[in-house]
């Protein structure tokens, strides 16, 4: 509730109380995890964490709606140590100092505003932040905003801007801060053209800037994207490049007995010689069956070395090319659901089971159980230490429960 109350006081300095048609409303996540240890990592380690989604819309008139939305997050043990590294390498990454930082060289506060308290660390993110326009054919988007590409369900090829870990299925999608200028011609065509500032948000010279269009069209059962953006050269960090990069990309979604996706977006850098190591390629299914009581879901990923899926964006997902992703899930009733999935490294036969259980305890609450135990050869004497194994994740198996209040 306290929560909730701050973030109606931040919102209500954003926009003056007259303007109709506003609505708040969010998310309470409420997660504990325990893990047993793996390589460097404690034998036993417990995490408890409270984060808050707080969403506010706005109407005006009918051309414009404003958008925003924080995160309010409080937490201890492994979640309190995963913002602390998250924040020491958002400072690595960048190595540039910030308004605050001592004689000594230590930042007052990290980049990602992650504070620590005496039993708790804290943080307050602005997740959305963004206008809408619309017309009859024209639209545009203005701000901290989501900007989705492609179809890919799993791992996303053509959504670079937002890259995705699969084993990570309740991560909210990250904003981008930039404008996206629609043009509606007719029929199921849509023309996007799009820029996104940095990934450094400190870079001053414009470099990294991200310029680029896509074209989609919905036939009855066919949806086609193709896009291409433009990176300004940058001179780092993370790793700088002299000509700039140029991505194509390319996704596919049918909807046969089965729904098809395919998606791929390749990443050229002129500074180096073309390879097939720019490309990041997916293509999968899904279906249901039983009156919908089973529904299962499987995509494959071919991950080049300097591709979008690639590299310390994903913090992951590096050391191999070929990937698999698949989950049946069994609904037991209206209320309460069991799911199994599994995501494969096929090159070292690495993977990692995840083992899930959701149930709707009333409308607005709902709990889910979820374990995953990462498996190599390693743990068997038939083979080395995978990329999905133990040893790699820091963890033999790890249990998360999660209590989510949506109002």
């Amino acid at each position: 509730m306290k929560a909730f109350t701050v973030a109606a006081a931040f919102f209500s300095l954003l926009l003056p109380p007259a303007l109709p048609a506003q609505t708040l409303s969010g998310v309470l996540d409420s997660r504990m995890a325990l893990s047993a240890g793996a390589g460097s990592a404690p034998a036993f380690s417990w995490g408890f964490e409270e984060a808050a989604n707080i969403r506010l819309q706005a109407r005006v008139q009918d051309k414009a709606v404003f958008y925003g939305a924080v995160n309010l997050i409080a937490g201890a043990g492994s979640f309190a140590g995963a913002s602390l590294a998250q924040a020491a390498s958002a400072q690595a990454l960048f190595g540039q100092a910030v308004p605050g930082q001592a004689a000594s060289g230590q930042t007052l506060l990290p980049l990602s505003a992650f504070v620590a308290g005496e039993n708790y660390a804290a943080a307050l993110e602005l997740e959305r932040l963004y206008v809408r326009l619309r017309g009859e054919a024209l639209g545009m988007d203005l701000g901290l905003m989501r900007i989705a590409l492609g179809y890919g369900q799993i791992w996303g090829s053509s959504d670079f801007l937002n890259p995705r870990n699969p084993l990570s299925p309740h991560a909210r999608p990250r904003a981008a801060l930039g404008g996206v200028f629609s043009l509606f011609p007719g029929g199921d065509i849509k023309l996007q053209a799009f820029a996104v500032s940095p990934q450094n948000p400190f870079a001053l010279n414009g470099g990294g800037l991200v310029f680029g269009a896509a074209g989609e069209n919905h036939w009855e059962r066919l949806s086609v994207q193709a896009l291409y953006a433009y990176e300004l050269p940058r001179q780092g960090p993370p790793a700088g490049n002299a000509s700039g990069l140029h991505r194509f990309g390319l996704s596919l979604k049918a909807d046969a007995e089965a729904g098809l996706v395919a998606d791929a977006l390749l990443v050229w850098n002129p500074d180096r010689a073309f390879t097939i190591e720019g490309l990041s390629a997916g293509a999968g299914f899904d279906y249901s069956f039983l009156g919908g009581s089973c529904y299962v879901i499987a995509e494959y990923l071919f991950n080049g070395g300097d591709s979008s899926t690639a590299g310390i964006r994903r913090q992951g997902f590096e050391a191999n090319r070929n990937y698999l992703y698949a989950l049946f899930r069994y609904r037991l009733d209206d209320y309460t659901s069991a799911s199994l999935a599994c995501v494969a490294s096929l090159d070292d036969l690495s993977f990692t089971p995840i083992l899930a259980f959701d149930c709707d305890l009333f409308q607005g609450l709902s709990l889910s159980l979820s374990a995953q135990v990462p498996l190599d050869g390693s743990l068997f004497g038939a083979g080395g230490k995978g990329e999905m194994g133990p040893e790699a994740g820091g963890s033999y198996a790890s249990l998360t429960s999660m209590l989510t209040l949506k109002f």
